[in-house]
């Protein structure tokens, strides 16, 4: 196991680790933090979604695009994700912990707006 059981993404029926797709983002040049939730997803169950701060100097140099295909060469076909998201800052506690659930939350919120 390589993360929490309550972070697991089931993408079509694939277990897939958000740390394990972190990890795969970090060595992108261009980022500087990631995170990585499940989101809602009608024909998939859940889909893979990155947010993610880029380093100095890629601010409107790369896009979305670029990452979710950079993704696609270095990830299982399962695993990469399926939509990227750019942020200056990310929900944090008070001792620098992402707040993942807190985007995720977001995420479902979007989706059930959209179903309405």
């Amino acid at each position: 196991m390589v993360d929490r059981v309550k972070r697991m993404i089931n993408a079509s029926g694939y277990k897939v680790w958000p740390t394990e797709v972190e990890s795969y983002l970090y060595k992108h040049p261009a980022i500087q933090q990631a995170v990585v939730v499940g989101i809602p997803d009608p024909r998939r169950g859940e889909s893979v979604k990155a947010f993610v701060i880029l380093n100095e100097g890629y601010e409107g140099e790369i896009s979305e695009d670029e990452i979710i295909e950079w993704s696609k060469q270095h990830m299982a076909a399962y695993k990469y994700p399926r939509e990227v998201e750019f942020r200056t800052q990310l929900p944090m506690t008070s001792s620098g912990k992402i707040l993942w659930r807190k985007l995720q939350e977001e995420e479902r919120e979007k989706a059930e707006k959209q179903v309405r």
